[in-house]
């Protein structure tokens, strides 16, 4: 290949040969023009110099002649623009050597007759005209004259041979590039004829090449398939291994919580049928299993990063502060607990109630029956080289919340587990395991980052980073009738729910509460009933529904009424009212399920503020 590339290589070198020769010609004949010009202007400038000096001359001549000042203001301008028109000549570039000597003669010869014009108008000012003449008869002023002309021949004869020097060389190279030109044009043709021909050769391997190309394209894509539905089985093998996991936890937990609801139930009934009415402890116990089957659910929520928050502008030392009892409490007396609360500490935006959750799912965790808890609070920045060390990770500055233990830490391999849902190091029905799962997925929906640090005998350190909050302060929210809970309930309330069962439920706590209810079982029926009981002060409206949910429900009441007042519940939603994991502005909102406490509480809130739901 090397040798067949060869005859192609001297061809273009040859071609490049001629254009770059062509290229100084062209450059040769423009700095040839250029050359001339310079010529020009020289001759030209030392002409003005001769004309300058004659005309000087000629009002030396007529004053003397004549006696008149006027003759000399010829001389004065002559003899004022001499120094410019030099200026102009030695600003030039410098020119050719055999043109110093004569443009110097010119120069000396130009001084010494300003000399003699300005000698002989001297001695006139004098009354000696007679020395003056004699000094212009003596032929000095000629002879100067001369000797200037005479130079300037010389500059011109010089210039002239120079630029016919010039053009004769031009000449010549022209005549070679006409020459050189002819064998290109015919090296060209012969160069054509051996590319088409290598072109043919080369064109027929490409093919060839690119059939082989193809067959081995198509090979490994089957190999690229056959992999792919490999690491397919292989991921959903991993899935249904998670899913597995996180099925079996669900499934373990509640059913040990349902086999404690159906126990209790059973054991009541027959209480009550044999006339027995002591079933209170029965009744506790179903209470507690369904309370812990609630909270279980929302701690998968949590983890999923579905349960609606609804965020706040929140001080962590103040939060952390006015939780401090809470959490001796959780953790009882043989835990010593140290707050570090840091000095001008960022504000975030966070659901207060998910954070004091956080904190005190941390706290248990971290303890066991003694040793030391601190909990501590800073100003964070998370560099770019953090984030790029950390999936899912944005760079900026961020609120931290710390959760230190003295406690037994962790091996790496609990570290990789430690946020898994139903993973857990305590003894059997010593936790759910769903814990840091809770606080990973909160943080995570809320823009936040979680860390551990911990080393085996060491303890651990959970560190929260929540995103620093730039906005102004929020209003303090208006306070309601939960200011005053014994205050008597007047207000109608219409309940809206598709399911039979929950409807009668919430009717009845409701009306337990002594509020006037009325009720329907869909978003057509709802507004029906509106329409006929103006007086009902509050929609409790369920927001999965068939046809009309619950928000469009909202929608269309509040354009009808638009002082009434709206508590949306549900079990789970991801749209109607809660987008990105946050509830809308000004939405009232209760989970299900709730208990009858919760619901008096939502209810006292929401028909105790001045304002209606937002739109």
């Amino acid at each position: 290949m090397r040798w067949q590339s060869l005859p192609l290589v001297a061809g273009f070198a040859v071609l490049a040969l001629i254009v770059g020769s062509r290229a100084m010609l062209v450059e040769e004949q423009r700095a040839n023009r250029a050359a001339a010009r310079e010529a020009i202007e020289y001759q030209q400038l030392l002409s003005g110099l001769l004309s300058l000096a004659q005309e000087a001359e000629n009002g030396q001549h007529g004053y003397l002649l004549t006696g008149e000042k006027s003759y000399l203001e010829p001389y004065r301008n002559a003899v004022g623009a001499i120094p410019g028109q030099l200026a102009r000549i030695d600003s030039l570039t410098a020119p050719d050597e055999q043109l110093v000597q004569p443009i110097n003669h010119i120069k000396d010869a130009l001084s010494q007759k300003q000399a003699e014009l300005a000698e002989t108008i001297a001695l006139y000012d004098q009354g000696n005209a007679t020395k003056a003449l004699d000094l212009i008869r003596s032929g000095q002023g000629k002879a100067v004259m001369d000797e200037i002309r005479t130079s300037m021949d010389t500059v011109r004869r010089i210039s002239a041979a120079a630029v016919a020097a010039r053009d004769e060389h031009i000449d010549q190279v022209e005549a070679w590039l006409r020459i050189g030109s002819l064998a290109a044009l015919l090296a060209i043709f012969l160069l054509a004829g051996y590319a088409i021909r290598e072109s043919r050769r080369r064109f027929h391997e490409v093919a060839v090449a690119q059939d082989e190309l193809v067959r081995k394209n198509v090979a490994l894509g089957n190999e690229i398939e056959t992999r792919e539905k490999a690491e397919s089985q292989i991921r959903q093998m991993h899935k249904m291994e998670a899913v597995g996991q996180l099925t079996g936890g669900i499934a373990h937990d509640f059913n040990n919580m349902l086999a404690v609801i159906i126990s209790a139930m059973n054991l009541a009934q027959r209480k009550l049928a044999r006339g027995e009415h002591d079933i209170a402890q029965f009744i506790d116990a179903a209470i507690d299993a369904a309370t812990r089957a609630a909270n279980l659910t929302a701690r998968l929520l949590a983890f999923s990063r579905q349960q609606p928050l609804a965020p706040q502008i929140v001080d962590a030392n103040r939060l952390l502060t006015g939780m401090s009892d809470l959490i001796r409490r959780a953790l009882g007396e043989t835990i010593r607990i140290e707050t570090v609360l840091a000095g001008g500490l960022w504000k975030t935006h966070a659901d207060p109630s998910q954070i004091e959750n956080a904190v005190l799912n941390l706290a248990v965790n971290a303890m066991g029956d003694d040793g030391k808890l601190t909990i501590e609070t800073a100003n964070s920045h998370l560099d770019d080289s953090y984030a790029a060390a950390h999936a899912e990770v944005a760079a900026g500055q961020y609120v931290m919340i710390a959760v230190s233990d003295t406690g037994s830490g962790m091996t790496p391999d609990v570290i990789a587990k430690a946020f898994e849902p139903f993973f857990t190091t305590k003894a059997v029905n010593k936790g759910t395991g769903l814990g840091l799962s809770q606080v990973f997925g909160f943080v995570k929906q809320s823009g936040g980052h979680v860390n551990i640090y911990s080393e085996p005998g060491e303890g651990t350190t959970i560190k929260i980073y929540l995103p620093r909050y730039f906005g102004a302060e929020e209003p303090a929210g208006p306070t309601g009738r939960g200011d005053n809970p014994a205050a008597p309930v007047t207000e109608a309330i219409l309940v809206v729910e598709d399911d039979a069962r929950v409807r009668v439920s919430t009717t009845e706590a409701i009306r337990e509460l002594g509020y006037t209810v009325i009720h329907a079982a869909s978003g057509e029926e709802a507004l029906q009933k509106l329409a006929e009981n103006p007086n009902v002060a509050l929609l409790f409206t369920d927001i999965v529904m068939p046809v009309m949910n619950g928000r469009k429900l909202a929608e269309e009441a509040l354009a009808r009424m638009p002082l009434l007042k709206v508590i949306f519940t549900t079990g789970f939603t991801r749209n109607a009212v809660v987008h990105n994991g946050v509830l809308d502005h000004d939405v009232h909102f209760l989970a299900k399920p709730f208990t009858i406490e919760q619901l008096a509480a939502k209810l006292r809130d929401v028909l105790g503020t001045t304002q209606g739901a937002a739109d």
